[in-house]
Formats: structure tokens, C-alpha cells, sequence
């Protein structure tokens, strides 16, 4: 995003919607007439800040028009691609970071019994990240020699899927979230903890684990006893799938 400094009026609306906080204002070096007043400030989007949400264009409704989509090239549409919830990812076809998700397992039959359902969704609440932090993350768990998923843009960023190495072009870009995803064995899950604490310390950013799996034919759920040795909070607005409609994984 941009701003035109020419149609600025620096009334600052725009710098509360910014979640990344890129927008800033300054003073212009001369003081110019807009809309019949006299101008001293003027907003400015740090570009290298900007994920490309468009949070600005469409929430703050710049008052002076000012606020606009420049042309973005790649690798800098991957920005709006993980950011912006009106873009289309060519993977999955849908849109912003999203993938097929994990909930709907009784239609894809993605995880059977004795798996999990695994997402790893850096950079939300509202604070962004640098892929480089994601793929500090997805070369840490490719030790557990997962497969990601590959209806995943996030996926498609790699240059090698088999060690979660992403293409060098990408790793400076800033990103809202992306969301690191694949399938392990149940036991497996310590080991996965493990692997997490550890990154959590050696990013600039924050994550959000989600873990999907069939429940036992008890009911009961699988992985509650890995999940309460661990100690890991588990936050309670957790969804459960509860199959209405026909399902069509056997």
C-alpha cells in the first residue's frame, strides 16, 4: 500500500487500522494547501513494514482518497497473498493463507486413527512475521520427517518440502500469518513439543499451535494425555467437528 502525499490531509485516521503498525506520520518539509487548508503533516506507509494486508484501504476509508494499491511484483505479492483475505491462492483456490482445513477431516479423510493433524500459524494475534521465522519453524519439525501439506501456499514457498527450506527470495518478506501444516503419528507429539519450545526461542514473533485428530471410538480424545504431560495451555474456544451432514471419507 501507499500513500499519495499529495492528496494527504495528515488527519492520522489511517495509523490505528495499520496492524502492523507501518503507518507513521511526519512533518512535510513545506507546508502545502489541500482542500483549502494549509498541511504540515502527512501519512507514510513503511514499505518494507507493509504486509499488504489492505486493513488501510478498506477499514480506514481515507476521507482524502489518499490511501492506494500500487502495483506489486513478485516476490512482493506473496505479502498480499498470506495477508490480504481477498487474494486467491493458486494452490488451494482459496482465499489468504487458508488451506483445505484440518476440521473438515470427516470429508477428506486427511488424518486416521493414530494421526494428528498438525498447523502452525506464525505471526497472529496482529504482529506479523518475516518468513524467515517460518522457516526457522518448518526446519525444525521437518525432523520428525513430516510431509507438508501440499494444498498449502505456504508449501509451494519451499525450495525443498523434504528439509522446509523456503526459496531465498522470499525470507525478508512480512507476512500477517502463514500457517505451516502436516500430518504426524500420535506419539510423535512430545517430540514435537519439544521441537517448538525450543523455536519459540529463537523467533521474533509468536505462534499459535493446532492439533486435529479422530476422537477414539470411546470418545475419548487421543491426544489429552500427551497434552497434559506437557503442560501446554490449551485455550477453550477449541473447535470440535461434531460430523453433521453426510460424511464422505470412509
Amino acid at each position: 500500500m501507499e500513500i499519495d502525499s499529495e492528496k494527504c490531509t495528515g488527519c492520522g485516521r489511517c495509523l490505528v487500522y495499520c496492524p502492523v503498525e507501518a503507518i507513521s506520520m511526519k512533518n512535510r518539509e513545506k507546508p502545502v494547501v489541500i482542500q483549502g487548508k494549509e498541511r504540515t503533516k502527512v501519512s507514510v506507509i513503511d514499505l518494507d513494514a507493509c504486509a499488504e494486508c489492505g486493513v488501510c484501504l478498506r477499514s480506514a476509508r481515507c476521507p482524502a482518497g489518499a490511501i492506494f494499491q500500487q502495483e506489486l511484483r513478485y516476490p512482493r505479492t506473496i505479502r498480499s497473498l498470506m495477508s490480504d483475505v481477498l487474494t486467491i491462492a493458486e494452490e488451494s483456490q482459496i482465499s489468504g493463507r487458508g488451506t483445505e482445513e484440518m476440521k473438515t477431516n470427516e470429508v477428506t479423510g486427511r488424518f486416521k486413527r493414530g494421526m494428528v493433524g498438525v498447523a502452525i500459524e506464525v505471526g497472529r494475534p496482529i504482529t506479523g512475521t518475516r518468513l524467515f521465522d517460518v522457516e526457522k519453524i518448518a526446519m525444525a519439525v521437518s525432523a520428525l520427517d513430516v510431509e507438508f501439506e501440499p494444498c498449502n501456499p505456504v508449501t509451494s514457498m519451499m525450495a525443498d518440502a523434504k528439509r522446509g527450506k523456503f526459496k531465498d527470495e522470499l525470507l525478508n518478506e512480512k507476512v500477517l500469518s502463514a500457517i505451516v501444516e502436516f500430518g504426524i503419528k500420535t506419539e510423535q507429539l512430545p517430540d514435537l513439543f519439544n521441537i517448538l519450545e525450543k523455536s519459540s526461542r529463537e523467533i521474533d514473533s509468536v505462534f499459535s499451535l493446532d492439533i486435529a485428530c479422530r476422537l477414539d471410538p470411546d470418545g475419548s480424545n487421543p491426544t489429552a494425555p500427551y497434552i497434559e504431560a506437557s503442560g501446554l495451555w490449551v485455550a477453550p474456544n477449541g473447535k470440535t467437528n461434531v460430523g453433521l451432514g453426510r460424511p464422505l471419507a470412509e
